[in-house]
Order: C-alpha cells, then structure tokens, then sequence
C-alpha cells in the first residue's frame, strides 16, 4: 500500500500534464500531397543556409547512417521520432519531399530557416509553432544524419 501512493501520484501527474499539442494530433493532421510539379520544385529547393550541393552516392553509406543514426538518438529524438510525426515530422521519407541541402540546412541553420524560408515556416505552423532548434551540428555531423535519413 505504501507503493502504491506515489504510483498513483505520478500516473495522476502524468495523466494532467497531458499537452494538447501531442503525437495524436499530428497523427491525425491530413497533409495533402503536392501535385507531381510542385513535388519537383520543392525536391531542388535549397533553403537557407551554408549547404549549396550535396553529392549522394546512389548506395548508401551505412558506415555514415549507422553514425548518423547515433547522433540523430542523442540530439533530435527529443522531437523527432524516426517513423512517426512527433513534436515535429518524421524524418522519414523527407528525401521524397525536399532537397538533400535543404535538409541539411535545416539542421545547421534552423534559427534563419524558420523565420525566412516559406517551407520550414509551413512545418513549423503545421506543428504547432513549434521551432526547431539549434543543436550546434557540424557540417559532417549534418551529413551523417542525413544518410540516416536516406535509411528510414
């Protein structure tokens, strides 16, 4: 019974503190996709920031994913999930929908980004003005996350 007191009081904490901005409702959003131009268009826009080309091999590097992978765990899982929309969007598929460089641009630059390229301010109102963060990422750093991405 003595157990059982604190238990309770933590599932009562965690039940009230539920937000309203939460996964279910970002799994519920319906983000129609962009007709098959548009699609084009977005897939060679660069954004803003440091990264203008990015050459990716046809295969995948794993030795970069798997660092990737790791970097990816320790600093953006606190928002991002890789297969499910989260506090933001999954990563998964990104490829599909925007540039190599605009993805890394996003992960260096994201202050710049999200208050002057259209599309990260789009994500960031379909996410309930949630910004992304700066983590302070190399270049290198950027590049092995992205390669993860090209996993998922």
């Amino acid at each position: 019974m003595d157990r059982l007191i604190p238990i309770l009081l933590i599932l009562t904490l965690l039940i009230s503190c539920n937000n309203t901005n939460s996964y279910t409702e970002h799994q519920e959003k319906s983000i129609e996709e962009p007709n098959p131009e548009i699609l084009a268009r977005l897939k060679r826009y660069k954004g803003i920031g440091p990264i203008t080309t990015v050459e990716l091999n046809e295969k995948i590097d794993m030795n970069m994913a798997r660092q990737g992978e790791g970097v990816f765990i320790i600093m953006c899982t606190s928002c991002h999930k890789p297969k499910e929309d989260f506090i933001g969007p999954s990563p998964q598929r990104i490829l599909d929908r925007r540039s190599p460089e605009w993805v890394m641009n996003m992960i260096l630059n994201p202050e710049e980004m999200n208050k002057k390229d259209s599309l990260a301010i789009t994500v960031y109102e379909q996410y309930n003005r949630s910004p992304m963060s700066n983590q302070f990422l190399s270049e290198d750093q950027a590049r092995q996350i992205l390669e993860y991405f090209r996993t998922l």
